[in-house]
């Protein structure tokens, strides 16, 4: 029986096939002149302290719906103005209820450098998210073969986007780091066959990753004592989504995982 991740994958092959058929490949590259400003992902997370990467999440298939009303303009505004080093917008459809309808909608609300969050395994999908206006693109290891993996990350690189190589046990770190020399490794503490999580990974993980990578920790992060302890050890940046959208207030609770009030 397939897992939650290889049921994700399957429908997203699928998906990207369709949306093939109703926009050419030829038709993409065509439109990659009219891209707009440059805006450094990885750069963006490298200055001093950790920096928190704050996604848009519209729902999810362990948690369901999320937030439902709110405008990806709300949200992404709140992000910025709480002091968000960069921007996730979830895209992928059938789970997750995103699209790039909602990362160009971020694009347009705020000038923060944006991550498409998806699960990315054909070169159609490289070039929709430079046309769509990302700034960088999440490729799973767990999602590809090692094949698939190099060859889109030299795809998305020879783009000017920025990748996001995220991993989750030894074996998928060994990969990221020998196929592809990932500059920039997320650690999911998600299991993705079966959405159970354990933050404990970015620890276990960690004393692997060579001096001079930037480390991202995803999921499960909620506190502001999380992101201490994480910065202690090295992480870098650290992905927030469901913690942050399903805040009373979205901008406060931003606020207080970068600490922005402290600084001011």
């Amino acid at each position: 029986m397939s897992n939650v991740l290889d049921r994700i994958v399957d429908s997203t092959r699928r998906e990207v096939e369709h949306r093939r058929s109703e926009i050419p490949l030829a038709q993409l590259e065509r439109s990659l002149h009219g891209r707009g400003e440059d805006r450094p992902f990885a750069e963006a997370l490298v200055h001093p302290g950790i920096s928190v990467i704050a996604e848009h999440k519209r729902r999810s298939p362990s948690a369901g719906p999320i937030r439902e009303g709110a405008t990806v303009e709300e949200i992404v505004g709140s992000y910025e103005r709480a002091g968000a080093a960069a921007l996730s917008v979830l895209t992928e459809r059938h789970h997750f209820g995103g699209s790039l309808d909602d990362l160009r909608a971020a694009k347009e609300a705020a000038r923060l450098p944006i991550l498409r969050k998806d699960f990315v395994v054909d070169t159609y999908q490289v070039y929709e998210s430079a046309v769509a206006g990302a700034d960088a693109i999440l490729l799973i290891v767990a999602a590809l073969e090692p094949r698939e993996l190099a060859r889109l990350h030299a795809e998305a690189l020879a783009l000017d986007l920025d990748v996001l190589v995220e991993v989750h046990d030894e074996p998928e770190l060994e990969i990221a780091l020998e196929r592809v020399d990932a500059d920039v490794i997320g650690i999911n503490n998600r299991d993705l066959t079966d959405f159970t999580v354990d933050v404990q990974r970015t620890f276990e993980l960690l004393a692997d990753i060579p001096a001079g990578k930037t480390v991202v920790s995803e999921s499960g992060i909620s506190t502001r004592d999380q992101l201490d302890e994480l910065e202690r050890v090295g992480v870098d940046a650290v992905l927030v989504g469901e913690a942050l959208m399903r805040a009373d207030d979205v901008e406060a609770a931003c606020r207080e995982l970068t600490r922005l009030d402290d600084e001011l």
